[in-house]
């Protein structure tokens, strides 16, 4: 019974490091056997979660635990990538419950709720681990998301937000987007640092990412966001119009869901 539970307890620990869930690999390596295993579940001890992959304890899993139940299901070398490497560097939100991982040409198949890109070889350069966790750097992580479509202002304000975090080195962005030249997502990455200027964008709001929007479509300057103007943060700020005397400054309020415009008069 006392090495039962000492085996619990080392249980445990891997899963208190890996959000709450532990692989059959590391069960395996901790002494247990199919039977062992097979007894734990049977006993609530341990939850199936994916094949090869249980929960300790309890059926609720958080974010971090998703993220390391897929990684974990699809075996030696798979990394956390695209969207779900971006959500997890809090670099862009996403409320998709598919995983996105990447594995070598032998990866495992196809697991329900799991999102596979193949590669036939993943630089060790181009991944690093988040809290243990295998996991694509933020310039890798960030060519993914150009590849998979993310244009304009969307991908201005991952590059922005990946700079304010102080995840991103320009410099190996460059060489990654180098050794790239013919990947999808290149060409988009590349033109977005070319008129890119760093911490120039921190919108705080969906309404502010539309004014911006809004500008682009329009061909009008782009003003600067969030400045702190006369004493006061701004909106938008446009300093191009200080050749009338002084730059044009306009703050925006939200409208209240359900609020009427009235009627000009």
């Amino acid at each position: 019974m006392r090495r039962e539970l000492a085996t619990d307890a080392a249980i445990a620990a891997i899963a208190d490091r890996q959000g709450g869930v532990v692989s059959r690999s590391n069960l395996l390596r901790l002494g247990l056997g199919a039977s062992a295993v097979d007894h734990r579940v049977r006993t609530g001890r341990l939850h199936p979660f994916h094949r090869g992959v249980y929960s300790v304890g309890h059926r609720v899993v958080g974010a971090d635990g998703r993220r390391w139940a897929a990684v974990l299901a699809c075996g030696a070398g798979a990394v956390l990538s695209h969207a779900s490497a971006a959500a997890a560097w809090d670099i862009r939100a996403s409320a998709a419950g598919t995983i996105h991982v990447t594995v070598g040409p032998t990866g495992r198949a196809k697991r329900p709720g799991i999102r596979l890109h193949w590669r036939r070889v993943l630089p060790a350069d181009e991944i690093t681990q988040l809290s243990g966790l295998p996991i694509t750097t933020p310039a890798r992580t960030l060519l993914d998301l150009a590849a998979s479509e993310l244009r304009g202002r969307r991908l201005e304000a991952a590059l922005d937000r990946a700079e304010l975090l102080r995840l991103l080195d320009f410099a190996d962005l460059e060489r990654l987007l180098a050794r790239y030249p013919g990947r999808p997502g290149t060409p988009a990455l590349q033109a977005q640092l070319s008129r890119y200027v760093v911490g120039s964008i921190d919108t705080r709001s969906r309404l502010e990412e539309l004014a911006l929007e809004l500008c682009d479509a329009h061909g009008l300057p782009r003003p600067h966001v969030n400045r702190v103007i006369e004493g006061k943060v701004r909106d938008f700020y446009w300093p191009h119009a200080r050749a009338r005397g002084r730059g044009r400054f306009l703050h925006v309020a939200p409208i209240p869901l359900g609020a009427q415009r009235r009627p000009r008069t």
